[in-house]
């Protein structure tokens, strides 16, 4: 006899990438968020600027909720669309925790933040689906469009 509701516990997906993007990425993380809440996720992000705060934007958007691992101290670094904000005040010691049991990573253009998450999530055995130009990084699987990231994210799924 399990717990109820146990069956029915959202997934949580990290989508990571860069701050500073270019307005195609930021459309793309958008979706991304967009469509993973539509699937029941919950959207995990390093809860501030760029790709984190387009796919907040996108899941909250769509009714979704949003979890964002801030590297300082307080919740206020957070973007408008952090449903939880967790301040962790270890800096970019924090990118470990935002894919830290995910179901599974999308990564997006980013920086060695990203490339940080990425090698992370590589490391605990996790999916990470790369979308968009930047990261051939042996171990990652390549989308072509942001339902593609999605469908792929929650089809290599771990079982988290």
């Amino acid at each position: 006899m399990g717990m109820p509701g146990l069956a029915s516990r959202p997934r949580y997906v990290s989508v990571v990438g860069g701050t500073e993007v270019d307005g195609s990425v930021l459309a793309l993380a958008e979706e991304v968020g967009r469509l993973l809440a539509q699937r029941d996720c919950i959207v995990v992000t390093g809860g501030r600027a760029g790709v984190a705060e387009a796919a907040c934007r996108g899941a909250v958007l769509a009714g979704g909720s949003t979890l964002g691992i801030l590297p300082g101290t307080t919740r206020a670094e957070a973007n408008p669309y952090v449903t939880v904000a967790v301040p962790t005040g270890v800096g970019e010691a924090r990118n470990a925790l935002v894919v830290m049991d995910a179901a599974a990573v999308i990564a997006l253009p980013g920086a060695y933040g990203t490339l940080s998450e990425v090698a992370f999530a590589l490391l605990a055995g996790t999916p990470v689906i790369v979308l968009g130009e930047g990261w051939d990084v042996a171990g990652t699987v390549p989308a072509r469009t942001a339902a593609d990231a999605v469908d792929l994210a929650l089809d290599l799924d771990r079982g988290t």
